[in-house]
């Protein structure tokens, strides 16, 4: 047992276990695994020692990368600020005491202008002074401040309320596609009235989370985050407030995309550059740590198969807290096809689980000294930095979206994106890949947008709006096609497969086709197994199709493929065929002679075979219906 315990693993140099790991890759290079993520950061296969920077030693201190707090959540732990939904106020103030009774730890829930009034801060106040608030007020925060200092001054507790009612006007801009210099001119009057009258409350809220959604990179995120908080610094000092009363005041919230260890260097690199730029200024250090509100993300949440968005938001929720958070928010399984009371349990309990069972309440900083994640957090904030002086160099924030600069450069982001969701290089479990074609699902009308500013202020710079994405959309609008199709067909539109040979030699492309029609809610009609041409005939005529595909071995093509193609178009011109797999470069051009519209692979891009199918379909039934 003594010699046992002894025994230890011989050391490995880098260089022996790269000679390994080309070994067991067959002849591609330890380089062929890195990977170039959408900040243009590379991903090395293995990190090590080497790759280790001098980084702080405990949180709480130095560049506050590790937290601002020393002990962690072991001290200070996150809260629990599920926004909630309501119709009255009656109904808000039942939920917010039920979900205090069941783990919430702030007031938080989604402020509706026509719903806020006297009577709803009225059922605040009994809260408010034992949770702190977890609100973007947006462009009611104004009105909201009021009524609460309206109703909290008759019995004396304006400075017993914490947390945040904040409001981001530039980002509200960028939303609305409105620059209102007005508003900004409220809205700093505002924090100034509001900072004697709530000591205690932060009001400037710097929000990202429009800009992730409209398909910002990490970097970007950062770099707006910085920019705005500079904008508002400059402001606010112009107006008159103290630097140090300012940076206390500021609460930054991000959106924790699907990129688990990018979203924990995210959080961790926002606070290394807020401390350098708190640095620069010469705030106090203990005013100026980086307060840090968090939501999981809407633009990878998808309409269908709405289970999936559980682990989608656990996932997310789990790199935030590693992440280093003061406030959560967990966006609920069917956000997108309406919050039901079960939803907004599990999305709580999802946060509970991560403190009560994962444990990560009584961990400090678990990321700490991670080679890799202290490598991407360095990597990004150099890199945010950069893009942050890029905004400074085009003007500032507010010049940037006056030009179209930051959205343009936003713009070029979501575009690579979406290609890899199109092209399937990315996938999302029940959208473009296992998806549920038996799946029932509600569309519903996008709702119409509105300026902010519509209620009078006319002082305003029309800007190019960042819209709202998400990343599955473009399939939810094959399906959506493809229902509407099932509807006027009275069938569900397919495409015939047809198989050649045995199932041995077509059941993997056959596989593989099914897949990749699904996306678009279309099905696959397979045939028995084609060993003629006859065969193939015969499968045409009992399942009349506009599409069909040959599904089988690049052998069984070669074979009988081309005899049977050659039939085929011959006896049905108008029908459309496609050929399963990419055939070698140069017999490519005769299956394209002979017939083959395209060829179907795995670097096709799925989404735009799928909208050319779909849409020759109803073309199809038009000029039917015409006939």
């Amino acid at each position: 047992m003594k010699n046992l315990k002894k025994q230890s693993f011989p050391s490995v140099s880098t260089e022996e276990w790269k000679v390994k790991a080309e070994q067991s890759l067959k002849g591609k290079t330890v380089e062929s695994l890195q990977t170039t993520t959408y900040e243009n950061i590379v991903l090395k296969p293995l990190y090590s020692q080497h790759d280790e920077q001098i980084i702080p030693d405990y949180p709480g201190g130095s560049d506050f990368r590790r937290g601002i707090f020393p002990l962690g959540y072991v001290t200070n732990d996150w809260k629990i600020a599920q926004r909630l939904f309501y119709q009255t106020a009656e109904e808000l103030k039942e939920k917010l005491h039920h979900s205090f009774e069941k783990g919430q730890t702030a007031i938080s829930f989604h402020v509706s202008k026509d719903l806020l009034d006297a009577n709803l801060v009225k059922g605040l106040a009994e809260s408010s002074s034992q949770y702190p608030f977890s609100i973007n007020a947006k462009d009611s925060q104004i009105a909201f401040l009021a009524l609460l200092e309206k109703e909290l001054e008759q019995v004396g507790t304006c400075d017993k309320i914490s947390g945040y009612i904040g409001a981001d006007p530039v980002a509200i801009f960028a939303k609305a596609g409105d620059i209102s210099e007005e508003f900004i001119e409220d809205w700093v009057k505002n924090i100034r009235n509001s900072t004697e009258t709530f000591p205690n409350l932060r009001t400037i809220l710097i929000d990202t989370v429009s800009y992730h959604n409209g398909g910002a990179n990490a970097v970007q995120e950062l770099g707006i985050a910085i920019a705005e908080g500079i904008f508002y610094l400059e402001k606010l000092q112009e107006a008159g407030l103290e630097l140090d009363e300012i940076f206390a005041k500021i609460i930054f919230q991000f959106s924790i995309g699907s990129n688990f260890f990018m979203e924990i260097a995210k959080l961790r690199a926002a606070r290394v550059l807020w401390s350098r730029v708190s640095s620069v200024y010469g705030a106090n250090e203990d005013k100026s740590r980086m307060n840090i509100a968090v939501e999981t993300s809407t633009i990878t949440k998808t309409l269908h198969d709405p289970y999936v968005n559980l682990l989608r938001a656990g996932n997310e929720a789990f790199a935030a807290v590693v992440g280093g958070i003061q406030y959560l928010h967990v966006s609920p399984f069917d956000d997108l096809t309406g919050v039901t009371s079960f939803s907004e349990r599990i999305a709580r309990n999802t946060q509970l689980l991560l403190k009560e069972e994962a444990h990560l309440k009584k961990v400090i900083d678990p990321a700490g000294g991670s080679w890799y994640v202290e490598h991407l957090t360095n990597e990004l904030a150099e890199k945010a930095w950069g893009f942050f002086q890029q905004i400074e160099a085009n003007g500032g924030i507010l010049e940037t979206l006056k030009s179209n600069w930051l959205q343009q450069e936003i713009a070029a982001v979501y575009e690579k994106k979406i290609h890899d969701i199109q092209t399937r290089k990315k996938s999302i479990v029940g959208t473009n890949v296992y998806a549920n074609l038996d799946e029932k699902v509600t569309y519903k009308k996008a709702p119409e947008k509105n300026s902010y500013f519509a209620n009078g202020k006319n002082l305003l710079i029309k800007i190019e709006a960042i819209p709202d994405h998400r990343l599955a959309e473009p399939f939810e609008e094959l399906r959506k096609k493809a229902v509407d199709l099932e509807g006027k067909l009275g069938a569900k539109p397919f495409v015939g497969m047809i198989c050649l040979g045995g199932l041995k030699q077509h059941k993997a492309r056959l596989d593989f086709m099914k897949g990749f029609l699904a996306a678009g809610g279309l099905k696959a009609v397979e045939s028995n197994p084609i060993i003629s041409v006859e065969n193939a005939r015969q499968f045409v005529l009992e399942h009349p199709a506009m599409h069909y595909c040959l599904c089988g071995t690049n052998d069984q093509y070669e074979i009988i493929g081309h005899d049977i193609l050659n039939v085929l178009k011959t006896e049905f011109p108008e029908r459309t065929f496609y050929l399963a797999g990419l055939p070698e470069k140069e017999k490519q051009g005769l299956w394209m002679d002979e017939g083959i519209k395209q060829f179907i692979h795995m670097k096709s891009n799925c989404y735009e075979t799928l909208l050319l199918i779909l849409s020759e379909l109803e073309v199809s039934k038009v000029e039917e219906t015409k006939a």
